[in-house]
């Protein structure tokens, strides 16, 4: 009786003989030759390098595009003022570096000094009073209740002149 390994071994044998091996290396040896033929030092230069441009964001001081445009009615609108300018030799606040619509009133504080309101905005809650500026646009705080801070802002009118426009943040009530 034969083994099967036996028979395994003499199949494998014979589909090894069927393949044909050959020592037919022309295809290589002619991109050998094709790659030994081109000249020297033909190796592509590294490309230039680009120097980084910082770019600078110069629309801060504009109106987000997120906001709806303020309406102007022009046969309605109010004439500046000469003598109501807002004061250049003020030292500016820090709160004043912000637009007034970025800031929430979240609570009052009272104590034998007066009245503090606690707006949220700028990075945190901070504590303002009567008399402070808040936002971009000469924003005075005139007066503080338990429900709303006005303020009154110092706006050019377009025309050399300068106008005062009251606003109010009103209490945000939880969120």
């Amino acid at each position: 009786m034969k083994s099967p390994h036996l028979f395994v071994g003499t199949a494998l044998v014979l589909v090894l003989a069927g393949c044909g091996v050959s020592n037919d290396f022309s295809d290589l040896q002619n991109y050998m030759d094709e790659v030994r033929a081109r000249p020297k030092g033909s190796i592509e230069p590294l490309p230039k390098f680009q120097p980084y441009e910082a770019f600078t964001y110069s629309a801060a001081a504009m109106r987000s595009p997120f906001q709806p445009p303020v309406k102007i009615d022009l046969a309605r609108q109010q004439k500046g003022s000469k003598d109501i300018k807002p004061d250049e030799t003020r030292v500016k606040q820090f709160l004043e570096g912000f637009n007034i619509e970025t800031f929430e009133m979240v609570g009052t504080l009272s104590n034998e000094g007066g009245m503090f309101a606690l707006v949220r905005g700028a990075g945190g809650v901070h504590r303002i009073r009567v008399g402070d500026y808040l936002g971009r646009n000469n924003g005075r705080i005139v007066a503080i209740n338990e429900n709303a801070i006005e303020v009154v802002e110092v706006v050019p009118d377009g025309e050399g002149g300068w106008l005062e426009r009251p606003r109010s943040l009103a209490l945000k009530e939880r969120s």
